[in-house]
This record gives C-alpha cells, sequence and structure tokens, in this order.
C-alpha cells in the first residue's frame, strides 16, 4: 500500500510537466575502484572509451557509495534510500565470521516490495525500463521485473557470474551463448539490441546496464592478457600492510587489467550505437560503480586504489569512493570536474529533475539532486556529510564499524574495540596521518553526529557474543 500510495502521489503531480522526456543510461560496474580508470590517474589501464566520454560530462572527484560492499550500494541507488534505512547494510546473504566478538544485525535479503524504486516512478510516468546484468537484491520473487523493470536480462540473486565470465554462464536469465562468449560483451549486445529496438518507440525509457566485471573471479579477455602481461610485466609487486590485511600496492594485475579494458571497449561499442541511432542528444548517461576496487585481503587483491588505502569492505576512503561520471544534454557542462560530493542515494533525485519531474523527498529521503552540480560543476554544494554504517564482518578483513566524513574531516569507528580514528582528507588524502588523541573536539562533535545519524536512520548495531 505503501508504495501504491507514493506512486499515486507521484503520477497526480507530474500532470503540469511536458510529456518529452530524456532517455536514461545508467552503467554500473561491480568493484571498480576510483583509481582504475585512465581519467583518474590509472597509468597501468587503459580506457580511452571512458576517457573520452569524461570531456564530454562532468567528472566526479568526490563521489562515493552508499556501503562498501555491492547490495547495500545497490539498494541505495534504486530507492535514494540509505542502506541502514533499508537494513541492507551486508551484501546477500553476508560472511559467517568464524569466532566473532560480536554478532552482527540480520539484514533484509532482499528489497523489499514496499520500497519505491526509480525504475517504477519512471515506468508509471511512460518509460519502458530494461535491467541487464547483475542484480543481487533478492531471489526470483523480487527480481527487477517486480522492482519497476519491463525487462530483466542476466539479473538473479548471485553476486558472481554463476557460470564464470566465459558461456555457458549457468544463468537461467541470461541463455548461453556460443562457447567462449565473453559475459561482458554479450550483456553490451543485448543492450544494443535494446537501443535499436527503442529507436523506433516513441517512449522514452530507461536502460540499467550493471555489469558483473570486474568482480571475482578475474577472468581474463584473451583479446587484451598478453598486451598487459607485457606492460605490467615490469611494475614493483608493491604490497601495504592494512591492520589485519594486507592491500595491494601497485596495478600490476595482466588479467584484472584486461578485464577493465574490455569493460571499456563494451562502453565504447554502446555510446557508439547511441550515436548512429542519434540517441545521445536525449540520453543521460550516469558512469560509477557500487564499491571500490578489491585491494585488500590475507592475500592482497587484484587491484590497487591507491593513493586511498585499502578497499572493497572496508570504511577507509579505498572502499568508498568510486569514480562517477554523468552526461545531461542541454544540462551538464562539457569536460569538467566537481569536487562536490556525492553518493549512491543521489542518483534517484538527479534522474527525476533531469527528466522535469518533481522531487518526492519522503521517498528518496536520503539523496540529494546532483542537477545543480551539473550545471555548475564549480558551484559548492551545500552537502558537508556523509555517513557510512557496515556493522558487519568481510571477506576483505574488514570488522564492524562505520564511519562519517563532515567537510574535511573523516572519522572512522571500530565496533569490536570502541577505537576511533581521525583523518584530514585535505591534507591526508591516504589516512595515514591519526588525529583522533589531537583533536578530541572534532571526534566528539562527528561522534555526536553520527549517533543522531543512526537514530534517524534505524540503523542496527551488532551486539556482544555472550
Amino acid at each position: 500500500m505503501k508504495k501504491l500510495f507514493y506512486l499515486a502521489l507521484f503520477y497526480c503531480s507530474f500532470c503540469a510537466y511536458s510529456s518529452e522526456k530524456p532517455n536514461f543510461l545508467f552503467i554500473l560496474v561491480d568493484d571498480l575502484g576510483w583509481a582504475d580508470l585512465a581519467c583518474y590517474g590509472s597509468k597501468s589501464h587503459e580506457t580511452p572509451n571512458i576517457d573520452q566520454f569524461s570531456k564530454t560530462a562532468i567528472r566526479f572527484t568526490q563521489a562515493y557509495a552508499g556501503g562498501s560492499v555491492c547490495s547495500p550500494t545497490r539498494a541505495a541507488i534504486l530507492t535514494g534510500r540509505s542502506p541502514a534505512r533499508l537494513n541492507i547494510t551486508d551484501w546477500i546473504p553476508g560472511l559467517r565470521a568464524k569466532n566473532p566478538l560480536l554478532k552482527a544485525p540480520k539484514i533484509h535479503n532482499e528489497l523489499p516490495h514496499s520500497e519505491v524504486t526509480f525504475a517504477e516512478t519512471l515506468k508509471e510516468q511512460g518509460y519502458n525500463t530494461y535491467y541487464c546484468g547483475k542484480w543481487h537484491l533478492g531471489h526470483e520473487s523480487h527480481y527487477p521485473d517486480t522492482q519497476g523493470f519491463d525487462v530483466n536480462i542476466a539479473g538473479l540473486h548471485k553476486g558472481s557470474p554463476p557460470g564464470g565470465y566465459f558461456s555457458p554462464y549457468k544463468n537461467p536469465k541470461l541463455a548461453d551463448g556460443p562457447a567462449g562468449e565473453y559475459l561482458p560483451d554479450r550483456l553490451t549486445n543485448e543492450s544494443i539490441k535494446i537501443l535499436e529496438q527503442e529507436e523506433k518507440n516513441d517512449n522514452p525509457f530507461l536502460l540499467y546496464l550493471s555489469y558483473y566485471t570486474v568482480h571475482t573471479p578475474i577472468q581474463a579477455h584473451t583479446k587484451y592478457l598478453k598486451k598487459y602481461e607485457e606492460k605490467l610485466k615490469d611494475i614493483e609487486n608493491k604490497t601495504i600492510p592494512e591492520l589485519h590485511g594486507v592491500s595491494r600496492g601497485s596495478q600490476n594485475n595482466p588479467a584484472y587489467a584486461s578485464m577493465v579494458e574490455a569493460m571499456d571497449a563494451n562502453i565504447g561499442r554502446l555510446l557508439q550505437k547511441l550515436e548512429d541511432l542519434k540517441l545521445d542528444k536525449n540520453t543521460v548517461i550516469i558512469f560509477t560503480s557500487d564499491n571500490g576496487g578489491l585491494s585488500t585481503k590475507a592475500k592482497p587483491g587484484p587491484t590497487s586504489n591507491f593513493p586511498l588505502r585499502s578497499g572493497k569492505g572496508w570504511c577507509y576512503e579505498g572502499g568508498i569512493r568510486v569514480p562517477l561520471i554523468i552526461r545531461a544534454p542541454g544540462v551538464s557542462k562539457i569536460g569538467m570536474e566537481t569536487d562536490n560530493l556525492a553518493i549512491s542515494m543521489d542518483f534517484f533525485p538527479t534522474i527525476l529533475e533531469l527528466a522535469g519531474l518533481p522531487l518526492q523527498n519522503e521517498i528518496h529521503k536520503d539523496g540529494v539532486s546532483l542537477a545543480n552540480t551539473l550545471k555548475n560543476p564549480k558551484e559548492k554544494s551545500s552537502r558537508n556529510t556523509l555517513v557510512w554504517h557496515y556493522p558487519h564482518y568481510h571477506g576483505s578483513l574488514w570488522r564492524p564499524g562505520a564511519a562519517i566524513r563532515s567537510g574535511k574531516w573523516k572519522m572512522i569507528e571500530f565496533f569490536e574495540t570502541g577505537k576511533k580514528e581521525l583523518f584530514n582528507l585535505e591534507s591526508d588524502l591516504e589516512e595515514q596521518h591519526d588525529l583522533a588523541s589531537k583533536m578530541p573536539e572534532v571526534v566528539h562533535k562527528l561522534t555526536k553526529e553520527m549517533q543522531t545519524w543512526r537514530q534517524n536512520n534505524n540503523a542496527q548495531m551488532p551486539t556482544k557474543v555472550k
């Protein structure tokens, strides 16, 4: 009933707006690190298509995922609500920790139908809606076609491709291709078919392309592997100690690099098709990742997020800061960057405003529209504070905790010990100089802000193991 009420309210408020709406192409890459793209500073990976796209769009330098792992961020993107408010604070179904000191709170193992997604709001206004790729927000009764998408291609409950990256895929929502077909190639082919179909339709469309890549298993694209084996062979294999684990300190993994370039090549094909069909002039494109690159484990992960600290699963910058590039024809500036804060919950209100639709603050209550930043990327946003709540154990060796960023200050709290770390991100992007003991007044202020946020978001806390 809650969902029907909101959609009815949305429909009534829509009547005064123009019927000509932009299309939306939302591209989500899995586990792509902030530093994995050349336009974000990578010297190891080649991403010419995304680099060129960034020159026609706004590139965000301080964009964040709603969570440091996938399911929380994916739910936050679709609903505009924080993972804590949704009670999806871990990847679904989460890790069963060995000998934990704390008992992690239970989470929803699916995105509840009572939540309203931006696909549902757009569909209500006549959009054709398509989902293609990784879902990981519940089993079949909660697949994309129950959450506002007319078509679901390849989306299911699994967090990684069940058959790996080569056909046969072992995915009941994706027919197998020829033996050896590469999954990102196939998902892009399916997306191109959708664009070709939509070029003949009058209705606007939403295409949500959610690549499984570059999530594990790390399986190279053979077209690019030899090039990177040669290119990266002399890069020193640096490692960085990280509390309970070890982070990769250099981008020197040929297989991972080949996956990044394969993803880039496919995005290039998709954008070219959009242009060939003359759909580019009226299509908003949003490109981002669901969390930081996998860097920290008992042994180093496949990529490095340096100069950011740690990676996926952690609340240090390497786990939560992500690439974000947005092009909104007729709205966004061309080839500019912004240091305004952005987070996953912002996409819902941003899409509504770019579509000329009224914001629905009671639905996407944790998001802020980025439309003004797209128009005026150098104008400072009033948004100043972001919070991450991750009260779970993770395979990256993260232990339950949380983080808050307020202006230049970033505080991390570890729930097992109560320890708090404080960093000045303006002067210490690498989060190496803990100022908590020197700046107790800042720690006190941020602690109060975090406590208030937890109350407002009904954030579930871990409990002591008896």
